[in-house]
């Protein structure tokens, strides 16, 4: 494998190399043949929106062209995301939210060819660096090992399950996203 560099994007640099990142997502996810084209068409249509929310943050992991990207933003302070999650919700969790300290990972996508050599977590950790925030969620579909296997070795855990449609969390990866995981970053 070539050498990856590692770097943040502003909002700016985000929104013009929009292309290039909905490409890194069609390939990262090979899903159902055949619909790329929607799949690429949707996760274009959500990145505009994720742009431009607050606390928006991005990394990219590139050689001759990008191979990984991360990205994620502050979830809306006005928020109830976690009363989805039911009984044993941890007690801070509307504290956090309501003082914008809850930090959304919305997309992490990794070309096969950079995976299995630490790039991940590298985007991810360079990602939360800046955060500030006291904790840091995601939606993960259940069937998604890989997925799963990254944030349990990250030290996340799972906080409960919620319907896929229409939740602030966003999802991460292929698939039906709808367990909520989380690690606190600010003990």
């Amino acid at each position: 494998m070539a050498e990856v560099f590692i770097r943040r994007l502003s909002r700016w640099q985000a929104e013009a190399q929009r292309e290039a990142v909905a490409d890194v997502y069609v390939e990262a996810y090979r899903r159902v043949r055949g619909e790329e084209f929607d799949d690429r068409q949707e996760f274009l249509r959500v990145f505009a929106e994720d742009v431009q929310r607050a606390g928006f943050d991005m990394m990219v992991a590139s050689g001759r062209k990008p191979g990984a990207y991360a990205y994620g933003f502050l979830l809306d302070r006005a928020g109830q995301w976690w009363r989805a999650l039911g009984d044993g919700v941890p007690w801070d969790i509307e504290e956090l939210t309501v003082s914008g300290q809850v930090f959304a990972l919305a997309e992490l996508m990794v070309l096969p060819e950079h995976r299995r050599v630490g790039l991940a977590t590298r985007l991810v950790d360079q990602l939360l660096v800046r955060a500030n925030a006291a904790l840091v969620t995601t939606r993960v579909d259940p069937a998604n090992e890989a997925a799963l296997g990254a944030l349990r070795s990250w030290g996340w855990t799972r906080l409960g399950a919620v319907s896929a449609e229409g939740h602030p969390v966003p999802g991460v990866g292929a698939g039906t996203p709808t367990d909520i995981w989380g690690r606190r970053l600010i003990s």
